[in-house]
């Protein structure tokens, strides 16, 4: 099981939020939060509770209970695969002292679901804090925020930022080396895969780094920057800030958001890999996905195209090459997943593996090689 010891290795990167005292945060706050209820009412699946899925995996420790009255009164383990015996509960008030509820859900566009709103009311009359990584901030929503001012209780929008610097092209420090997911689509594994290569160089006592540019990735590791509710001018200097602000580090692992041809989200995509200037990228990919994610009148790109324009598009700042290929192969059987891998490695002439199935090592491998190639 993951430990926070290892996750959480350096200061954060600050991510300013609202003027008002009850509001106002630094990220390392995230991490007090010791007995959390993830809220998914009506979502407690897989992908929707993509969030709770992530602080299930890497913060199970500090998860006490999910909240969904809609589900089955199941372990929440049964329905989606992490966090074993932690309870699913119809009502807060069933939740023995919880410190804070964390929206466990990423839907598209961000929108807070209205089925939400009367349990994010009652956390707030219990005096309980609210943690969202949605686009619809709590902080702008008069209910809420006036319930928060007289009960004190924080609402911290992780997403909220005011960033506001061009990139400037700056040189990073030298022996920071720079590895960043990026992926064939939307929701295929770049975070995951991005935390367990960081935990598998820590293990063997590498000084690595995960930079969190996601809502659910800041939950867990308690920094970053939200790079998808940045200014579009500013995504690049977000991101050229984010890596000098932990380039003490001898290796970051950055994660990555969206997809290069996503005809929705390839500009923070772009942004992102300039911003960065990674030394070696990891190609994260579903198998078996045929379609773009929530457009399934646009095919997904072939792996060896997207291998090309990503080192194109990233070399345009700085020398990079992908390095390995993370797969996702959720819907493949063990006997699937052997015969795509050692397909897709031919193919590429890349190391393959199945992070959630065989663990990061391979990947861990190759960060390590490219770190040797660099430092040599």
């Amino acid at each position: 099981m993951t430990t926070p010891d290892l996750l959480f290795t350096s200061p954060p990167v600050e991510i300013p939020v609202s003027e008002s005292p009850t509001q106002a945060y630094n990220p390392t706050d995230l991490l007090n939060y010791r007995r959390i209820v993830l809220l998914t009412e009506g979502n407690t699946s897989v992908p929707s509770a993509k969030t709770a899925i992530g602080l299930l995996r890497f913060r199970q420790q500090d998860v006490i209970a999910v909240l969904d009255s809609t589900s089955p009164r199941v372990p929440v383990g049964q329905i989606l695969g992490h966090g074993a015996d932690i309870p699913i509960i119809p009502q807060l008030d069933e939740a023995e002292t919880p410190d804070a509820l964390f929206i466990g859900i990423s839907p598209n566009g961000g929108r807070l679901p209205k089925e939400m709103r009367n349990h994010i009311r009652r956390a707030i009359d219990l005096g309980i804090d609210i943690v969202s990584g949605l686009h619809d901030f709590l902080v702008d929503d008069e209910e809420f925020a006036s319930a928060a001012e007289r009960t004190g209780v924080r609402l911290i929008d992780v997403r909220r930022n005011v960033h506001r610097t061009t990139a400037r092209q700056v040189a990073f420090r030298p022996g920071c080396v720079r590895v960043h997911t990026v992926g064939h689509d939307c929701s295929v594994g770049k975070m995951f895969s991005s935390l367990e290569i960081e935990l598998g160089l820590i293990s063997r006592g590498y000084d690595a780094k995960f930079v969190a540019t996601g809502q659910t990735g800041i939950m867990i590791a308690g920094n970053g920057l939200p790079i998808d509710c940045v200014v579009s001018d500013f995504v690049n200097g977000a991101a050229e800030k984010l890596v000098l602000d932990n380039d003490k580090h001898d290796i970051l692992i950055i994660e990555g958001q969206g997809s290069i041809v996503h005809p929705a989200f390839s500009g923070v995509t772009t942004g992102l890999l300039h911003g960065c200037a990674p030394d070696g990228l990891i190609m994260c990919y579903e198998a078996g996905r045929k379609t773009v994610k929530t457009m399934d009148h646009v095919a997904i790109q072939p792996l060896n195209k997207l291998v090309r324009l990503y080192e194109e598009m990233a070399s345009v700042r700085h020398p990079c090459k992908v390095i390995g290929v993370a797969m996702n192969g959720r819907h493949l059987t063990s006997e699937q997943a052997e015969t795509e891998k050692r397909k897709v490695s031919d193919e590429l002439s890349l190391p393959v593996c199945d992070v959630y199935r065989d663990g990061p090592e391979v990947l861990v491998d190759a960060v390590a090689k490219l770190s040797a190639e660099l430092r040599a």
